[in-house]
């Protein structure tokens, strides 16, 4: 490791305090070891350090912490992509490439909440161990639901496919033997997946809390996907670690975060896109309408929180075609801001400082003080005056992770998931048989079937960063 010197710079801290202007950072091993006003000791850490970095007019501020990143799941176009096409090989293989993605725009930490097989512990352990190229990673396993909660979507006769991203268990020994096996097989935190978009409590308040006990007797946390007022608060009592979504709460359920300190990760962008872009990218109906109006009430429980004190976390939910990887990360700060009411630093806190919990580094990380870890971006532009600057990537000049400079490269292509075969867009009809051979019907491709660079599942693709 080097030692690095940033010089004149002005710096965020991501604990929200006011930028401090004209200032030295030095970075000495993994961990910062001074940050004090340019001049001051200059002499000293400048023949110290093998690194020196001209940060007259940038901004230094801690690296993004994404706690809702879920990397196995190809940036997909329909459900069967997360679940049941491409191999666990290539699932595992995809996700080692397209995390470079994520540290490329700017994250230095993320957490899985949720995936396929265990392939998010083998990359985290592959980023710690430096064969990965990819931030700071924590991961769950797949969601533990139940048959009225989310990712399980599939008949019955179906049963849950290997592959899903979530497992059923609808008893109580069926819960515990599962959060047992995961914690066995090296998960960072459990995920649970409530009802999809509130309509009810699908876990009962007794089973919320012997998983919650369980996990943190085996030595784990624990978070739930929870956008409806009656499962966040029985989460909030169980004791779950953190909440993800509470898209409805009532003023009780917030306060209850609040005296609990239970943080939130609102995960505002996988919604925002939806609503705004979706029927630009043929999303159904169903989806785009139900994510407006999911969006209409959280609002209102969002500034509850904000006024309440409850902290926030970044969550982006990347991993869906209107999520990709690397592309709008920081956007979720911007969006946090528009329905939290939080202020441009308090944004910043939520996406740095505050996630340190999801990495397990509370207090360690996120941060620009000294002794913290030295994860830290060099920014051309001030994010305190406007946070959508982080949203291009070109002004991230530089990126320090764990004490080194790293170089990424913003023009790697993403690696989708093999999307599902689909064999036709329309009935071919005796009517449409014969518009088609008097040219007046023109059939074709299934658009946004297959991802650029994805195979169609049957030839393969000419030219591909990585072969199979």
């Amino acid at each position: 490791m080097s030692k690095i010197l940033i010089e004149n710079c002005d710096v965020i801290d991501g604990m929200g305090n006011a930028p401090r202007r004209g200032v030295d950072v030095l970075v000495d091993g993994n961990r910062i070891a001074a940050v004090e006003p340019s001049g001051e000791g200059g002499e000293r850490n400048g023949s110290a350090a093998t690194v020196r970095i001209d940060g007259k007019g940038k901004t230094v501020m801690p690296g993004l912490i994404d706690a809702h990143c879920h990397m196995t799941y190809g940036e997909s176009m329909t459900q069967e992509e997360q679940d049941i096409f491409t191999s666990v090989e290539g699932r595992t293989l995809r996700a080692a490439w397209n995390v470079q993605k994520v540290l490329a725009a700017g994250v230095t930490g993320l957490s899985q909440p949720g995936g396929s097989y265990f392939i998010g512990v083998a990359v985290r352990d592959g980023i710690s161990e430096g064969r990965v190229k990819g931030p700071r990673m924590t991961s769950a396993g797949r969601y533990i639901t139940t048959s009225n909660g989310l990712t399980d979507w599939y008949p019955d006769d179906t049963g849950t496919v290997e592959g899903n991203i979530g497992i059923r268990c609808n008893t109580t020994d069926e819960m515990i033997a599962e959060v047992r096996r995961q914690v066995k097989n090296g998960v960072d935190f459990i995920k649970l997946a409530d009802s999809a978009f509130g309509e009810y409590q699908s876990f009962r308040e007794e089973e919320l809390v012997v998983i919650a006990d369980l996990a943190h007797q085996l030595g784990k946390r624990c978070t739930i996907h929870a956008r409806g007022d009656a499962e966040v608060a029985a989460a909030a009592r169980a004791g779950f670690d953190w909440i993800m979504h509470g898209n409805v709460m009532t003023q009780g359920t917030v306060d209850l975060l609040a005296e609990k300190d239970i943080p939130l990760v609102p995960t505002l962008l996988l919604l925002e896109q939806w609503a705004v872009y979706g029927p630009s990218i043929g999303s159904p109906r169903p989806i785009v309408d139900g994510c407006r109006r999911m969006l209409e009430r959280t609002h209102d429980s969002l500034h509850m929180a904000k006024e309440s004190g409850v902290r926030f976390l970044l969550g982006t939910d990347a991993g869906f075609a209107m999520t990709p990887y690397g592309e709008w990360h920081a956007n979720e700060l911007t969006l946090l801001m528009k329905y939290a009411g939080v202020s441009e630093l308090e944004a910043i806190r939520a996406g740095t400082y505050n996630g340190g919990i999801v990495l397990n580094l509370e207090g360690e990380v996120g941060g620009v003080a000294p002794g913290m870890l030295a994860d830290l971006l060099v920014v051309d532009g001030d994010p305190s005056q406007d946070v959508a600057v982080l949203e291009d990537r070109t002004k991230i000049e530089q990126i320090i992770l764990d004490g080194d400079l790293v170089e990424v490269d913003r023009e790697l292509e993403s690696w989708p998931n093999q999307p599902s075969y689909v064999y036709a867009d329309t009935y071919l009809t005796q009517e449409v048989a014969k518009g088609a051979l008097g040219g007046t019907h023109r059939g074709g491709i299934r658009p946004n079937t297959t991802p650029p660079g994805a195979s169609d599942g049957m030839t393969p693709v000419p030219g591909h960063p990585i072969a199979e």
